[in-house]
């Protein structure tokens, strides 16, 4: 009995059946789930069939002939079965020292390179082909061409910016802006580059669609002319002219008024040495309106602005005015805005005369697109390169 109970503590003879859990194949080596034949802890009696299993060990190579999973019990040698059979393991037919599949992580797996990432999402889902859609990859052309390239740039000239800012346009900040905006054109060309340089006296540049005076030969003045000055450069009476209020070491050119004002009349006039913009100006074809205050004896009866506006029959033929406007009234006089083109002698005053008012002040407040503003009697003033720009354009000239 002491004999068998040592058989029994050492795993039993070679092909002797076990008393344990299903029916082990002779000779089995580690069996059943832990591996140990006997299937108590020490592997020991067989009197508790199906007893409770060892811990498992790690895994090893199954003895010879030996069912189920790999990894044998403790103290169990491999190729010796327990006294107690052990059954089949869950997984019977797996390999001899290899873990059947679907228990625990797994590892190997697919290599990176196992799966196309081309053209898929992080899901693996296809993607469009962007080379089929948008075509191969073209290198972007830069936004604004090099200086050098532009027709208008000029490598000995000056910086537009500069050039724009000495004009009087704006700060040389400012004038940044706007070439950058594409406002600015030079000869008909629209000039987004910071670094183009133009020469100052061939170069014609417009800010916005208006022309910009660069020629400091030529020179543009706006006179208000007081009552009692003759509108001449000189006069053999020795009465007052334009001239007297000109000062020598400033106004050096030879300029020469636009038009004319009567002794009586005060108000703008211009003073250029600008002969194409003096006969554009006072040419008839080019109707460059002229806007008048005209102070009347009152009261005006109805209709007298309707009337003037339909044309009035003169000596020298018909007159009307554009525009007419009632501005003030008080007893026994009114005050009238009258806008007209005409630039015949005297032609404000003889048609309040035809209506059967006559003139008691007049003063011409604008001409084209210049205005005489809150600019005192008697004092000649330099137009701003902007007011110069206007005047030329109304007359369809460019600088």
């Amino acid at each position: 009995m002491a004999e068998n109970r040592q058989n029994n503590n050492r795993g039993g003879r070679p092909g002797q059946a076990g008393s344990g859990r299903g029916q082990g194949r002779p000779g089995g080596g580690a069996g059943g789930r832990s591996g140990a034949g006997a299937g108590n802890r020490a592997g020991g009696s067989a009197g508790r069939p199906g007893g409770k299993p060892g811990s498992r060990g790690p895994a090893g190579k199954a003895g010879p002939g030996g069912s189920g999973k790999s990894g044998q019990g403790k103290f169990t040698a491999p190729g010796k079965s327990g006294p107690g059979k052990s059954g089949p393991g869950r997984n019977a037919k797996a390999p001899a020292g290899k873990a059947p599949a679907g228990k625990g992580p797994q590892r190997g797996g697919q290599q990176s390179g196992d799966r196309p990432y081309a053209n898929t999402d992080r899901y693996g889902r296809k993607m469009p082909d962007k080379v089929a859609i948008y075509g191969p990859h073209r290198r972007r052309r830069p936004k604004n061409p090099p200086v050098d390239r532009l027709e208008v740039h000029d490598a000995e000239g000056v910086r537009l910016q500069k050039l724009l800012a000495n004009a009087g346009v704006a700060s040389r900040r400012v004038c940044e802006e706007m070439i950058s905006e594409g406002r600015v054109t030079v000869d008909g060309e629209v000039v987004t580059e910071l670094g183009v340089r133009v020469d100052p006296k061939t170069a014609e540049i417009t800010v916005d669609g208006l022309p910009i005076q660069l020629d400091d030969k030529l020179v543009y003045y706006a006179f208000n002319k007081p009552e009692g000055v003759v509108s001449t450069m000189e006069d053999q009476e020795g009465r007052q002219c334009i001239s007297d209020f000109l000062v020598p070491h400033r106004h050096q050119h030879r300029i020469f008024h636009v038009g004319r004002l009567d002794i009586e009349t005060e108000g703008l006039l211009l003073l250029t040495n600008d002969g194409e913009l003096t006969n554009r100006l006072t040419h008839p074809s080019y109707e460059v309106p002229k806007t008048y205050l005209v102070q009347v004896r009152g009261p005006m009866e109805k209709g007298v602005g309707d009337q003037m506006k339909e044309g009035i029959m003169l000596d020298d033929g018909i007159a009307k005015v554009d525009s007419f406007r009632l501005v003030d009234s008080v007893p026994g006089h009114i005050l009238v805005e009258v806008v007209l083109h005409s630039g015949r002698n005297r032609i404000v005053r003889r048609l309040f005369d035809a209506v059967g008012h006559p003139v008691e002040r007049l003063v011409r407040t604008q001409v084209g697109p210049i205005r005489i503003g809150n600019q005192k009697q008697g004092v000649v003033r330099d137009l701003s390169k902007t007011e110069v720009g206007h005047l030329l354009a109304s007359v369809g000239l460019s600088s």
